[in-house]
Order: C-alpha cells, then structure tokens, then sequence
C-alpha cells in the first residue's frame, strides 16, 4: 500500500526557464492550472526502491474530486484501489473487500500528507506554501516546472524533494523520499468532463 500512496503524490529541460520570488513562483502556477471540480485520466508509475536494482511498475487510472477525494485504481501488475480522503486512506482488494484504513483525524502527521496529495493531484499550489519551499521555472505554450523542498516537520521526515511539471493539468512527478526511494509518475489521458460524479463513482468513496 506505501507505494501506491506515494503514487498518489505525485504528477526536459526548460529553454529561458524565468525565476522569480517563491509567492509569483506559485502564482504563476495556480494561474495555469485548470480549476475544476473534477478529473478523470491514467497513470504510469515507476518505483525505485533504494538498494534494489528492479524498479516496480504499475499503471492505472484515477478519479479526482475537489469535493470528495481521489480514487486511484492501479489495473496492472495487481488489481487494488486506494481511497484517499481529507480524513482518511482506505485500501480494497480486487473484491472490493476493506485491507486497511487509516483515520487522519486520530494521526496529524496523516492529515498532512493526505492534504499534500490533495494539493499534488489538483494543482491546487496555494496549498502547499506553508509545508514547502519552492522553485518555478515557466515553460513555453503555458508550460511550467515546480519543485517542492519539505521545510522542517513530518513531511521532511517522509520526503527530500518533489518536483512536478505541466500544463493546464499535472502531467510529470517525482518523487524523493528521505529513505533513497524515487517515485515517477505520468499523467495521460486526462479529462475535465463530465464534471460530476457518477453514481458509481460516488458510492466508491463510502
């Protein structure tokens, strides 16, 4: 399950990359990501864990909720999904039977990084201002690069550094966690539409 949550933080080099002051820096961002209420697309993810040579991969899709939360259905090599939450991350077997769930409202150290993957997912920047220190590069065609430093507290503990890249969505992220794993993710197909839940989708977060 560590692995498919540290996924879920996650989404070239930049020609005339332009630095600014952190506060533009995540400006500049959250003026180019699209704010809408939901999203739908696929990922691809690569994990290397520190001392072993093969990477884990996996792939699937997710749904995001601005409301409600994330769905993140991993399709190969292992079908599971994870339920992410404001309050809380449940994990299902295939037969959609409850494996874990842990109550953010119980463990503070949870509640921040359940409220990083929110801001990751969604682009929502703004939100990760007071848990990091930042670098923005902007990208040509509205394109743009972001790193996350943890400042001092439990995210330093858990993560060295983030490094995110996109457009109107999230479309790259890596991940570097303080124990020397490296997590890489790819965004496709993402879609803005419909902009609610379905039914089947909503019943998922319960």
């Amino acid at each position: 399950m560590k692995w498919a949550i540290t996924g879920l933080l996650a989404l070239t080099l930049a020609f005339g990359a332009v630095a600014v002051r952190a506060a533009d820096d995540l400006a500049l961002v959250q003026q180019r990501v699209a704010q809408v209420p939901v999203l739908r697309g696929d990922f691809q993810q690569q994990k290397q864990v520190a001392g072993f040579s093969k990477s884990l991969r996996s792939e699937g899709n997710f749904v995001l909720s601005r409301e409600r939360g994330v769905l993140w259905s991993t399709l190969k090599p292992f079908a599971s999904e994870v339920v992410l939450t404001r309050d809380r991350i449940l994990s299902r077997q295939r037969d959609g039977s409850t494996r874990v769930e842990l109550d953010g409202r119980q463990q503070p150290a949870l509640r921040a990084v359940n409220e990083m993957m929110f801001a990751l997912m969604s682009g929502d920047v703004a939100a990760l201002a007071p848990r990091f220190s930042s670098t923005v590069e902007a990208l040509p065609e509205q394109g743009w690069r972001l790193t996350l430093t943890p400042r001092p507290g439990p995210l330093a503990r858990s993560f060295e550094r983030i490094r995110l890249q996109g457009d109107r969505h999230v479309r790259h992220v890596e991940i570097d966690e303080a124990n020397g794993d490296r997590t890489v993710l790819e965004f496709t197909g993402i879609s803005e539409s419909p902009a609610v839940l379905s039914d089947a989708e909503a019943a998922r977060f319960d």
